[in-house]
């Protein structure tokens, strides 16, 4: 089977026997990691039947021979790959450690780290920072028995004692036990509360290749701006401990994530330049081949040989060897047969996404660029800027619909971000893999190179900044199989219109006619909140949610509002994906109806109730929580939850039932911000609101959340002992409470607060001005000056 491509006069053939081999392989290895050994093992067979019946019908005459060699290709690889498949999960499920994770029993083990500890957030009620480590079991001792074992596993554990810990190398560790509930062959997910033991030194090579990587991160701090500093050691060998958030953020937005990961284009510049040097010394195609592969060796070392790096260097590789013998139509069953081989090797990187991003990219490199480069040149192109502008968009065509799956977004600026990197990142990795040579031998050489990939650096930092802040630089999807879907449908649309010149034309003129109206309205306008919230109450009609800036791109939710859509679309307004803590005040439905709202489409860490909460009839309203596994703790008067930037504090209630009414089980929270204190007391009423003032509690806040929605039961004497600048209320419009009362708004106004109404001004976030103090923006009203 072959593909031609008709970029011109010419036409470029590619063999594409081996695609449904490799597909076929990817599939069944999905099944088996999906269902487990019984059903892949079942499929193998009924492929031997296939095959048998096929043989038997091409024997007859009933099956074209040439359909029938593909046909029997690919169920040989199902009879083949599957069995490998079932294999590997079958030894996954009998492995000796799976009944204690059933029981969460304690164990001692003997495990060997296969990658560098990575940090990961920890959780709001642990001040412990903890790092995930995936790792080899080499010996397990778990109820008085002891046996060798092999198997993988991933390891949570204290990132101060174990963060240092380098690949290869040997520790004893008292872990308790948990089942892996994600598919793939890992046979347990291990918790350290304590420190390692080393039972041996790391092999020398992973000694050099941690000094090379420590040598990078410490010359770049040493001379690059904080930014900068934090991006070269993500470029070079994919360390992004020190990346920025901004920058991060940024290159999310951007489309140039990837940048920060080890790809296959890290290594094809690194053989390339290997290769150049070969070819410019005079040196033979033995030395150069030793040479290249010698270096190719040692980079994945230096960046850790995980499954992510091995494929990258496949993948790399493969790039390379089809520019170098200028045989382009052997490359696409090359990376077939790569495809095959890894998934061998490593079956779970058939559920990894880097795996299939690369694959993907790499495959539209290899059919689709060509034609592409052949179109622009035939149009008066400059044949470089024609070569980077097709890579750039065949990748990005090829890979949108897995992107807009897994993250829900679409860059539509990724594209042309790309292009205008493309020019530094041969030159800076280059550059950049010198100064690790460097600076693992003599520092002050390193330091010197390294100062050569700051205006290399400042124009990726630059790129990203602009094309990230531009208006609707992304716009979102549906994630899982409908976001993929929608993606490819849009994709498919954009990519037939290019391709008939006069619907081309017309889309041309409607495009620049809506830009002409639209992005100056977009750019004259700042879009709300502006980047400097921090404190949105939501419209949500009558009831309660409010969002709090964590500084770190996440959020903290205080209530849900009744129903799941207004929560959702006032998160999805402030672009907000990952929520570290949903806080519910109390299990009214006007506080926690809207539950899902906030948990479908974003990452929640935990849910935060009252005290007696969770188990108080809970489970209706916080039962979407459980069924994704986002942890459920109560807290109580005392506790401090912190996220990001805020520390946030329990004032009240001490318990439950303490108050006059289920409201007065509210929990009520001050949290201190950049623009001063806010002050969150739920529906708490009079009984509760007066208990704390005599308590004694400091309840002085800047910002108040009226309590009860603007009801006569908060009492004049609390609001005198808070004695806020800015008071918001949280009321449905024309609601029959009659929320806010008339008398408690006056009593705000007469201290001088400023009383916001989200039935009246909408969405009303409290924000920092230029000036560093405190305003208020309504994205009905717009700013509300003091």
């Amino acid at each position: 089977m072959t593909v031609r491509n008709d970029g011109s006069d010419t036409a470029t053939v590619v063999d594409a026997r081996l695609v449904p081999c490799a597909l076929a392989a990817w599939a069944v290895t999905l099944l088996g990691l999906y269902t487990g050994w019984r059903i892949v093992t079942a499929v193998a067979v009924a492929a031997v039947v296939g095959c048998a019946v096929t043989v038997r019908l091409v024997g007859a005459g009933r099956i074209p021979r040439g359909g029938a060699r593909i046909l029997l290709a690919a169920l040989a690889v199902v009879a083949g790959f599957g069995p490998a498949a079932g294999l590997r999960m079958w030894a996954a499920d009998q492995h000796p450690i799976a009944s204690a994770a059933e029981r969460g029993a304690w164990a001692g083990v003997v495990l060997v780290p296969t990658d560098d500890p990575r940090r990961i957030r920890a959780a709001a009620f642990d001040d412990t920072p903890r790092v995930r480590i995936p790792a080899r079991l080499e010996h397990v001792t778990v109820g008085g028995r002891s046996m060798d074992t092999g198997g993988s596993v991933v390891v949570f554990a204290p990132a101060d004692s174990w963060r240092d810990l380098l690949p290869g190398q040997s520790v004893t560790a008292r872990v308790r036990v948990a089942p892996n509930t994600g598919p793939g062959t890992t046979v347990a997910v291990l918790r350290a509360e304590r420190a390692p033991t080393a039972v041996g030194p790391p092999p020398v090579w992973q000694r050099w290749a941690g000094t090379v990587r420590d040598r990078l991160a410490q010359v770049s701090s040493a001379v690059l701006p904080a930014d900068r500093a934090g991006l070269l050691p993500g470029l070079v060998v994919g360390d992004t401990t020190a990346l920025t958030d901004e920058v991060r953020e940024d290159f999310r937005v951007a489309g140039l994530t990837h940048l920060t990961a080890v790809s296959g284009a890290n290594v094809s510049i690194v053989l390339g330049a290997v290769l150049l040097l070969v070819r410019a010394v005079g040196l033979g195609p033995r030395s150069g081949a030793v040479l290249a592969a010698t270096a190719l060796v040692a980079f994945v070392v230096v960046v850790r040989p995980s499954a992510s790096v091995v494929r990258a260097a496949a993948m790399g590789s493969i790039g390379l060897l089809a520019f170098v013998t200028g045989r382009e139509r052997q490359a696409l069953p090359a990376l077939c047969t790569a495809v095959g081989v890894l998934l061998v090797l490593m079956p779970d990187l058939a559920v990894d996404v880097g795996f299939a991003l690369s694959v993907s990219a790499t495959a539209a490199l290899i059919v689709a660029a060509p034609p592409v480069v052949t179109r622009l040149v035939d149009r008066g192109w400059p044949r470089p800027v024609a070569e980077v502008t097709a890579m750039s968009l065949v990748a990005f065509v090829a890979t949108a619909p897995l992107v807009a799956g897994v993250s829900g977004t679409v860059s539509v600026v990724s594209v042309a971000a790309n292009v205008l990197v493309a020019p530094v990142l041969a030159p800076l990795t280059v550059l950049g893999s010198l100064v690790a040579v460097a600076a693992s031998v003599v520092p002050w050489p390193g330091e010197v190179l390294a100062r050569g990939t700051g205006p290399f650096l400042w124009w990726l930092i630059t790129v990203a900044d602009r094309a990230a802040s531009l208006p609707s630089a992304e716009f979102e999807v549906p994630d899982g199989p409908v976001g993929a879907l929608v993606a490819a449908v849009l994709v498919a649309v954009v990519w037939s219109v290019a391709r008939h010149r006069r619907v081309r034309i017309t889309a041309l003129v409607i495009a620049v006619a809506v830009a002409a109206v639209w992005l100056p309205v977009r750019m004259l306008r700042p879009g709300w909140p502006g980047a400097e919230w921090v404190l949105v109450a939501c419209d949500v009609g009558q009831g309660d949610a409010l969002v709090l800036a964590t500084g770190d791109g996440r959020a903290v939710v205080v209530d849900t509002g009744p129903e799941p859509e207004p929560v959702d679309r006032c998160l999805r307004r402030l672009r907000i994906r990952r929520v570290a803590l949903l806080v519910v005040s109390h299990l009214h439905a006007d506080h926690v109806g809207g539950v899902r709202g906030v948990l479908e489409g974003r990452s929640v860490e935990t849910v935060v109730v009252g005290p007696g909460a969770a188990g108080d009839g809970a489970a209706d309203v916080l039962g979407p929580a459980t069924e994704i596994g986002v942890p459920v703790r109560e807290v109580g008067a005392g506790a401090v939850l912190r996220a990001g930037d805020l520390d946030i504090r329990v004032v009240g209630p001490a318990g439950r039932g303490t108050g006059g009414s289920e409201n007065d089980d509210s929990l009520v929270l001050t949290v201190d911000t950049v623009v001063g204190r806010v002050l969150l007391p739920g529906d708490a009423e009079e009984a509760a609101l007066d208990a704390l003032v005599r308590s004694g509690t400091d309840v002085r806040a800047d910002v108040l959340k009226v309590p009860h929605h603007g009801s006569r039961t908060t009492p004049a004497r609390f609001l005198a002992a808070v004695r806020p600048s800015v008071a918001l209320v949280s009321a449905g419009r024309d609601n029959l409470f009659g929320h806010p009362h008339p008398e408690i708004v006056s009593t705000l106004s007469g201290m001088g607060a400023r009383v916001l109404r989200t039935d009246l001004h909408g969405d009303v976030a409290v924000v920092r001005a230029g000036s560093g103090a405190l305003a208020v923006v309504s994205d009905v009203r717009g700013t509300i000056e003091p």
